[in-house]
C-alpha cells in the first residue's frame, strides 16, 4: 500500500483553497517544511484547478514512490487513465533528466504496483515557463499501456490531459480505493538495496512480497536466528546458503549485515566480497547516497569521510584477509557474510599469490581455511556465512565449496554447520565432504537456506531456469522455459550488432540501464568495435548517467562476466565470440593465443567458460538480445563456422529474430 500527502477528489480539490491543501499537504509532510517547496504548491495548485475543472475524479500530492526513496508531485485519476505529474516550477527547458524522472515514476508504478499493471499510465512533465508544449500521444513496442512522457508547459496542462484521455481506448474507470490500498512489490537492483538498507530500511520494505518470494525473509529470519542461538550458547557456526542465479543471496547478505551493525549488542557483522568491481560500486553507491543526503540537510561531508563508514561495513575480502595476516588479535565483527564463497581460492593459488604478491613464503593456507581460522581467535562465538552460487566459478583457482567443509572437517572439528539441503545438487560439487561431515554429526540441514526464486528477473521467474537448459543443450526443455517467459521477457537474437544496439534503446525507458556484455575470452570481435582487453570502470560503467561517455548507456565500453556478476542490467546486449561454440557433443571451448582459437582442454577451465555464459546470460532484468556475428570467411579467426551452429542452435531453440 502506498500513500500520500493529500487525497482528495477531484470535486473537493476544486472547492479547497489553495491554502487549505497546503495546510493538509505541510501537516503530513512532517519531515520536510522547506519554504522553496511551499511555494511551489502555491503554484503548482493553480495550474492543476485550471486543468482539472471539467473533469470528475481523484488527484494525490506527493504520492510515495518507496523503491525510488522519492514522491511524484501529483498523481490524477480520470476514467481509466492514471496521470503522473512533475513539476517543475519556474523551468523554461525540458531537461532530459526531468524527462527520465518522471518516466521512471511511472515505470516504477506499472512495474511493481499490482492496480497499476492493467491501467494506462500517462507521464507529465510541466515546466511551467517553457514556450511550448509537446503533446503528442506516442506509444511504445511494450504495448503495456504506458505512454511516452507528454511535455507542457502550464497554460498547456488542460489540453494534454484532453489528448491522453481522447488517445486512451474506453475501458472500466479505476476503482480509487483499490488502487491507493493496492499492494506494491518492488525488485529493487542490488545497488537500489543495499543503498535502502544501509538507510535502515527493511528487506519487507523494498522487495516483493508475494508467496513464491517470501523465503527472501524467511532466509534472513533463519541466519539471523543462528546467530543469536551461536551468541546466547557460544557456539561457532558456519552456514551455507543457496540460490538460483538473480535469487537475492547478495540482498539477504547485506541484509543480514545491515541488521547487525549496532555495536552495543556485541554481534556487529562485515560483508566481504571476492567480487572488487560489485564492491567498489557498492562502495561507492552509498558514498554517494550519504554525501548527498547531507547535502539535503545542509550539511557539508567530504566523500572520503563518508567513505570510512561504508568500508567499514563493505569490504573486500582479500583486505580483510591481508588484514588479519598482520593483526593476530580476533577480528572486530563476530559475523563474516562471505558472498560468492565458491569463488574463494583454493590452497595452490592462495599460497602461490602470498608468496609470489605479499612476500609470505611459510603461508600454507586456501583461502577458506585462513578466513575460518581469523573468526576462530573468538574465545566466545562467531558465526560465518558463505553466499554459494551453483555453476558460477569463472576463475582459475577458485576452491568450491568442498575447500569450506573440508576445512571444517580437518581444522576446526568444533564449528557446527547449516547448510541448505540443495547443496548435494552436482552443480555444487560439494557431495562427497557433505558426507564425511554427516556422517561424524556436524551437520544439520535447514530448507530455509535455500533461495528457490530469481528475483532479479521481476518479469520472468523462469529465466534461470531457461538459461540453464540452454547451456546443458535440453532443447526441449529450453523450448518449454522460453514459450513460458517469452510474453513478458523478451529475449531476441540478430546477427547485426547495429541492430542489437537500436533494439536495446528502444526498449529501455527512463533511467532503466542496459549495456554490453561479453566473455572475457571474447577476443575477436575487434572487427565489431568490442574489446575486451580496453579498459572500463565498472564504478563509471554501472552508477553514471547517460551524460558520460564511461556509462554503459553509450554502448562503447562493454562489460566482462568479472564486471557483471552479483550485479544487473535492465537490458542486456551479449555477444557470443567463439570461444563457445555450439556442436552435436557439446559445448566447444576455445582461447584465443597469439594470432589463433586454441582448444581448452583442462576441464575446469572448460566448466569456468560455460560459468562466463552463464553468469552473462543471467544480468537481464527485464529482457536482452543476443548478438551471434556472422563471422568472415576473409579471416580465419572469424569463420562463419565458428559462430554458424551457435546461431543454428539458438533459432531452433524458438528465439524470436530481427
Amino acid at each position: 500500500m502506498l500513500n500520500y500527502y493529500y487525497g482528495k477528489s477531484i470535486k473537493s480539490f476544486l472547492e479547497n483553497s489553495t491554502e487549505e491543501i497546503i495546510g493538509i499537504i505541510s501537516l503530513e509532510n512532517k519531515f520536510d517544511q522547506a519554504y522553496t517547496q511551499s511555494r511551489s504548491w502555491e503554484q503548482q495548485i493553480p495550474i492543476l484547478k485550471q486543468a482539472l475543472k471539467d473533469y470528475d475524479g481523484n488527484i494525490y500530492f506527493e504520492f510515495s514512490i518507496p523503491r525510488l526513496g522519492k514522491r511524484v508531485d501529483c498523481l490524477v485519476i480520470i476514467r481509466n487513465v492514471v496521470f503522473a505529474i512533475e513539476f517543475k516550477v519556474g523551468e523554461s527547458k525540458y531537461h532530459n533528466n526531468d524527462v527520465d524522472q518522471v518516466w521512471d515514476y511511472a515505470l516504477d508504478l506499472k512495474n511493481f504496483h499490482l492496480p497499476s499493471h492493467h491501467v494506462a499510465i500517462a507521464p507529465i512533465l510541466v515546466a511551467t515557463e517553457a514556450k511550448h508544449s509537446h503533446l503528442n500521444v506516442l506509444i511504445t513496442s511494450h504495448n503495456d499501456n504506458l505512454i511516452h512522457p507528454i511535455k507542457s508547459n502550464q497554460k498547456d496542462l488542460g489540453p494534454a490531459i484532453n489528448n491522453i484521455l481522447s488517445f486512451i481506448k474506453e475501458s472500466p474507470p479505476i476503482d480509487t480505493f483499490e488502487y491507493e490500498t493496492g499492494s506494491y512489490s518492488p525488485t529493487p537492483t542490488i545497488i537500489e538495496a543495499a543503498v535502502s538498507l544501509y538507510n535502515n530500511h527493511s528487506v519487507e520494505e523494498i522487495t516483493r512480497s508475494d508467496a513464491k518470494a517470501i523465503n527472501l525473509t524467511k532466509t534472513s529470519t533463519a541466519i539471523s536466528d543462528t546467530i543469536e542461538y551461536a551468541k546466547k550458547h557460544s557456539l561457532k557456526i558456519i552456514c551455507f546458503v543457496t540460490g538460483v542465479p538473480g535469487a537475492g543471496k547478495t540482498l539477504v547478505g547485506l541484509n543480514v549485515a545491515t541488521s547487525h551493525l549496532d555495536k552495543e549488542k556485541g554481534n556487529s557483522s562485515v560483508y566481504l566480497s571476492g567480487n572488487a568491481p560489485l564492491v567498489a560500486i557498492l562502495q561507492e553507491a552509498l558514498t554517494r547516497d550519504k554525501v548527498q543526503k547531507e547535502k539535503l540537510k545542509g550539511n557539508k561531508i567530504t566523500k572520503g569521510h563518508a567513505k570510512e563508514g561504508v568500508k567499514a561495513f563493505i569490504q573486500i575480502i582479500h583486505h580483510y584477509r591481508d588484514a588479519y595476516l598482520i593483526d593476530k588479535k580476533p577480528p572486530y565483527d563476530h559475523v563474516a557474510i562471505f558472498d560468492e564463497a565458491q569463488r574463494a581460492w583454493n590452497k595452490e593459488q592462495t599460497v602461490k599469490f602470498m608468496r609470489q604478491k605479499k612476500n609470505q613464503p611459510h603461508f600454507t593456507h586456501s583461502e577458506p581455511e585462513f578466513l575460518i581460522s581469523c573468526l576462530d581467535r573468538h574465545k566466545d562465538w562467531a558465526v560465518v556465512v558463505c553466499l554459494v552460487g551453483g555453476g558460477q566459478e569463472i576463475n582459475t583457482g577458485e576452491a568450491g565449496i568442498s575447500e569450506w567443509l573440508n576445512a571444517i572437517d580437518t581444522q576446526f572439528k568444533d564449528w557446527k554447520v547449516s547448510i541448505s539441503p540443495n547443496l548435494i545438487d552436482k552443480e555444487y560439487s560439494a557431495f562427497e565432504s557433505i558426507q564425511k561431515l554427516k556422517v561424524k554429526g556436524a551437520i544439520t540441514f535447514n530448507e530455509n537456506l535455500h533461495l528457490s526464486v530469481s528475483m532479479r528477473s521481476f518479469r520472468a521467474e523462469k529465466v534461470s531456469s531457461f538459461i540453464k537448459s540452454l547451456l546443458d543443450l535440453n532443447l526441449e526443455e529450453s523450448r518449454g522455459c522460453l514459450m513460458e517467459i517469452s510474453s513478458n521477457y523478451p529475449i531476441v537474437l540478430t546477427r547485426d550488432l547495429a541492430k542489437a544496439k537500436i533494439w536495446l534503446k528502444e526498449k529501455a525507458r527512463g533511467t532503466e540501464r542496459y549495456g554490453l556484455i561479453v566473455s572475457s575470452e571474447a577476443q575477436r570481435l575487434k572487427p565489431l568495435a568490442i574489446d575486451v582487453k580496453s579498459p572500463m570502470n565498472p564504478v563509471n560503467w554501472f552508477l553514471d548517467g547517460k551524460d558520460d561517455v564511461r556509462s554503459s548507456y553509450f554502448l562503447e565500453h562493454v562489460a566482462t562476466e568479472f564486471h557483471v556478476q552479483g550485479l544487473e542490467l535492465d537490458w542486456a546486449c551479449i555477444t557470443w565470440d567463439g570461444d563457445l561454440r555450439f556442436s552435436h557433443e557439446g559445448w566447444k571451448t576455445y582461447s584465443f593465443v597469439g594470432s589463433k582459437w586454441q582448444n581448452i582442454h583442462s576441464p575446469d577451465k572448460k566448466r569456468y567458460l560455460i560459468n562466463a555464459y552463464r553468469v552473462l546470460l543471467t544480468r537481464a532484468r527485464q529482457g536482452m538480445i543476443i548478438v551471434v556475428p556472422e563471422g568472415n570467411k576473409e579471416d580465419l579467426t572469424r569463420n562463419p563456422e565458428y559462430y554458424n551452429p551457435t546461431y543454428n542452435y539458438l533459432v531452433n531453440l524458438g528465439l524470436d529474430t530481427i
